[in-house]
């Protein structure tokens, strides 16, 4: 059955679809399905590129190097507002040294240096920090009930990034602010104001991080900013404006998804009703648990790379040199041809797998971290809040590209209660 709020031509494979349609920003697996029936790739006029949602060919195309995320005109995003970007010059200097807009050989120097804070053996030292600070959030929640988010989906992951890079966990506010400014701009439909805001933004986090990259080199500290400051390959540094482009994408990085995520993964969770605490009674059901959230109701949905050369990336589509083209990471992740009944919730399936987190060399470098928050926090709330439950039905933010909830109230039963049972 056709979605009556898209049009699709089977004979062009052309869609249109506007992404701020709010039937489709509530449940855009309605439509993922039909497209799944009707072609896994076409040409979504609403964006001007093909888009591919099959979970092989997304998982494929993630890693052919004939794409790449930087572009080959130089510009950090051709898709900006009109052709000057003077107004745009705090953010494209974050966005040229970012690892995240690059390839190699230079994305291959500035990932080695940043990575090794983010393997997983570095990782599994936080695991005591994560759960003590999901307690304490957890102890601070009003008896009645709570909005998850700012309570305790945002605090922790920011909380968690800004104690590794070393920079105060008073400026998380400020941080998740500008954090929210930056990634405006890869939402579909922006405007010149928003450009303007994310470039202030991009210029304040500047400021403030040089400052404290000044402080570093003459008083290194454990943290992963003095790690940055000291760390060679083959003998070469970061530069400043590098270390500056690798901290912001950390910190932006290191919570944004996470945060989605973690939303997402508790409104997934509560649909199934009964004790939620069956899905976290060992080690290894916590982390099947954790994969079928991220699988499930993912944070990101769209993810593009710009073609280096000419490609038939699937018979009759053609893609040439500088165009760009959408990998549909929510869509893959409910493939009938790779997942038993996708649109099922099952923590158990034998076909456990997802592109969450993207493939090849820009497959996501805190993809450890963010596992480890997800383990750590869910099982904690739950084990802590058996009883949890919605308050009010929770809505999607319309930004398509990162799959969110605008809230989730929730109500809490009293300790007194609690205790008697």
């Amino acid at each position: 059955m056709i979605p009556n709020y898209l049009v699709f031509d089977p004979a062009t494979r052309r869609l249109r679809l506007d992404p701020h349609e709010p039937a489709f920003v509530q449940n855009p697996y309605e439509a993922y399905a039909f497209l799944h029936d009707a072609a896994s790739a076409f040409f979504w006029e609403n964006y001007g590129f093909w888009c591919f949602g099959g979970f092989d060919d997304v998982n494929r195309l993630l890693r052919d190097r004939r794409f790449g995320r930087q572009n080959p005109a130089g510009i950090p995003d051709s898709r900006g507002i009109g052709q000057d970007r003077s107004h745009l010059t705090a953010f494209d200097g974050i966005e040229a040294n970012s690892m995240l807009e690059l390839e190699p050989p230079v994305h291959t120097r500035l990932r080695t240096l940043v990575n090794r804070a983010f393997v997983s053996r570095q990782v599994e030292r936080l695991r005591p920090r994560v759960e003590t600070l999901a307690n304490e959030l957890i102890d601070r929640f009003e008896p009645g009930g709570v909005d998850l988010l700012p309570a305790f989906a945002s605090p922790l992951p920011i909380t968690i990034i800004a104690e590794m890079l070393g920079v105060p966990v008073a400026m998380g506010p400020q941080l998740l602010d500008w954090s929210h400014r930056m990634v405006a701009m890869y939402m579909h439909g922006r405007t010149r104001v928003t450009e303007e805001i994310a470039n202030r933004a991009a210029r304040d986090f500047s400021d403030f991080l040089r400052g404290y990259v000044a402080e570093r080199r003459k008083r290194p500290g454990d943290d992963l900013l003095s790690l940055l400051i000291a760390a060679q390959e083959d003998g070469q540094r970061l530069s400043e404006d590098e270390l500056v482009s690798s901290a912001v994408l950390l910190l932006n990085a290191g919570h944004e998804a996470t945060v989605h995520q973690t939303g997402n993964a508790v409104r997934s969770i509560l649909a199934q009703g009964g004790d939620p605490r069956r899905f976290f009674m060992s080690a290894e059901a916590t982390a099947a648990t954790v994969e079928e959230c991220l699988r499930f109701d993912a944070p990101l949905h769209m993810f593009t790379r710009y073609a280096y050369q000419e490609v038939e990336v699937a018979p009759g589509i053609l893609v040439r040199p500088g165009e760009t083209i959408g990998l549909l990471l929510g869509m893959a992740n409910h493939d009938p041809l790779a997942f038993a009944d996708p649109l099922a919730f099952d923590p158990e399936r034998a076909d456990q797998k997802n592109v969450s987190f993207g493939a090849g060399i820009h497959f996501c470098i805190g993809a450890p971290l963010a596992r480890l928050e997800l383990q750590v926090s869910l099982k904690t709330l739950f084990e802590r809040q058996p009883r949890l439950h919605l308050a009010e039905e929770p809505h999607f933010r319309d930004s398509y590209h990162f799959h969110g909830l605008e809230a989730l109230a929730v109500s809490l039963e009293s300790p007194t209660h609690a205790e008697a049972v």
